[in-house]
């Protein structure tokens, strides 16, 4: 293993941290923000609506941009970008100037999203074994940072504006930093390079997107909606009801931590269908359970199944081109639909029967999840010492162990 593709790792696993943190700290603030501005939740629920469909409209357009730019290009411009977007959310003085700065935010956090996993992807097949879990679990790291940071931020009476301001000055320079350990992506075919972000992605792209969104899916309704289960469907105190959050995002972190030892041992496809039906599993326990407790302890293990779906499925996605990025794009664009859209559902059908029946659609999309992964196909495993994709000289000529890699579409 060379020092540049060890170098390449860890910016890519601080790089997933960094994002968690950026994220988590203005989730974490939303509180002191509705209060600075005095808003109602609805203004809130617009705020996040344009959060995310700017993030899905610049992961939409990077199909175009990854094609001609590369990961690497793309993150060392728009992570520092992200960074600076926040000092914009975190002095905006009125609603609609919060609304223009949360939608850049998204829009930036969206080309981040999309850069990191094409940088993944690339280091993953440098390494030629499976690292994506791995790398997503640093996001549970600097989600779970933002959360602890921002409970001794309110403790020492820090305002929402200086705390977003902190957050933005150390994240701006180490995003700089990391912008020198990043890979270049490998190079692509002739073809691909001539017509990559015009031609149609293959069908197999579109499935990973489908399980994406269902993964997404899974993990916006635990995070808009478990609170309010537990606190109004179970009864649980205030104090009880926001440990639901905190305790599945260390079920995702445990799980994302031994995701690529057990990809490595049973494969991307018969994990993907297992963590399905454990997934359905595990939330059917929650939405039965009749006391708070019990569905505290389910989220973890929620957590656990859920945590190396769509890692797999963006790892599986950057294999199934010449070129990573726009796939990951695409499929990372259907996985945020599906972040945006669930919550809404739930929402829509709770007020029509109750908020434990609405959460059973969890439960059907985690089996539906399960089913497409039956529909991927089986995958190679490249051979000790094999060659790793063509590169740049500048980037590592070493391989590890092995790799699992989707037939790559002519």
């Amino acid at each position: 293993m060379t020092r540049a593709l060890g170098a390449a790792r860890y910016g890519s696993v601080l790089t997933f941290v960094l994002a968690g943190l950026m994220c988590g700290t203005f989730t974490v603030r939303l509180p002191a923000l509705v209060h600075r501005l005095q808003l109602s939740e609805s203004s809130v629920g617009v705020a996040l609506l344009c959060w995310g469909l700017g993030a899905l409209l610049t992961m939409q357009l990077m199909r175009v941009v990854m094609a001609k730019a590369g990961s690497r290009g793309v993150l060392r411009v728009a992570t520092p970008l992200c960074a600076a977007s926040l000092v914009l959310v975190a002095v905006a003085p009125s609603f609609p100037a919060m609304v223009a700065a949360t939608t850049l935010f998204g829009m930036a956090f969206g080309v981040v999203d999309v850069g990191m996993n094409a940088q993944g992807s690339t280091v993953e097949q440098a390494y030629g074994r499976p690292l994506m879990s791995g790398m997503h679990a640093g996001w549970c790291v600097g989600a779970i940072s933002a959360g602890l940071l921002g409970t001794v931020a309110i403790a020492a009476g820090l305002s929402f504006t200086s705390h977003l301001v902190v957050i933005s000055v150390v994240s701006f320079p180490m995003s700089l930093a990391l912008g020198r350990t990043y890979l270049p992506d490998a190079a692509a075919a002739p073809a691909e390079t001539s017509s990559g972000s015009r031609r149609r992605m293959p069908g197999i792209v579109y499935l990973l997107g489908a399980i994406t969104f269902g993964a997404f899916m899974i993990e916006g309704v635990v995070a808009d909606w478990n609170g309010l289960y537990l606190l109004g469907t179970l009864g649980a105190p205030e104090s009880v009801a926001a440990l639901g959050y905190p305790v599945f995002e260390a079920g995702m972190l445990a799980g994302r931590l031994s995701g690529d030892r057990f990809r490595d041992r049973y494969g991307a496809r018969g994990l993907i269908v297992f963590s399905g039906a454990a997934t359905a599993a595990t939330f059917l326990v929650v939405i039965a359970a009749t006391s708070a407790p019990i569905a505290v302890a389910g989220m973890f293990f929620v957590g656990l199944a859920v945590a190396t779906i769509s890692p797999m499925a963006l790892s599986l996605a950057g294999t199934a081109t010449d070129r990573p990025g726009p796939a990951i794009a695409q499929a990372g664009a259907m996985g945020y639909a599906g972040l945006l859209l669930g919550p809404v559902v739930i929402g829509f059908l709770s007020s029509a029967t109750s908020l434990r029946a609405a959460m059973g659609v969890a439960v059907a999309v985690g089996v539906l999840v399960a089913v497409a992964g039956r529909f991927l196909p089986s995958v190679r495993k490249a051979a000790a010492g094999s060659a790793p994709p063509e590169r740049s000289p500048e980037s590592a000529d070493a391989i590890g162990e092995t790799s699992e890699r989707l037939p790559v579409a002519a």
